[in-house]
């Protein structure tokens, strides 16, 4: 009995670290300030509020979701960019930790700043 028990909190853990793990997921960098409000259209924007000092957040394709990025330097020179990102997601934090980024073809309409005056 104890020897399953043993196993069961061993798979447990391997299933948890499993659900951190995230295969590449499409989506945007955006920053703190503005999130999702203007992804694929406001790269001037987001390259203006980060330099003001907003963060660098991850914004994803799907559900349009804004994720904190917890090592903000891996995505550095690709502020308001079309990309795929791969890295650890903590879901309770809402937070990614991205390990890799991979520029998309699509990059968005323009570089304006989607309407923004900011």
């Amino acid at each position: 009995m104890k020897r399953l028990l043993v196993l069961a909190v061993i798979l447990s853990g391997s299933a948890f670290a499993a659900d951190q793990s995230t295969k590449p997921i499409d989506g945007w960098i955006s920053d703190s300030q503005c999130g999702a409000m203007h992804t694929g259209s406001g790269a001037a924007c987001v390259k203006k509020c980060i330099g003001n000092g907003a963060k660098p957040v991850f914004v994803d394709d799907a559900k349009k979701q804004v994720w904190a990025i917890d090592n903000p330097d891996a995505v550095t020179g690709h502020y308001g960019h079309h990309v795929a990102v791969q890295g650890t997601v903590n879901a309770a934090d809402k937070t990614v930790h991205i390990s890799s980024v991979t520029m998309l073809k699509d990059q968005g309409k323009s570089d304006d700043m989607g309407g923004m005056s900011h």
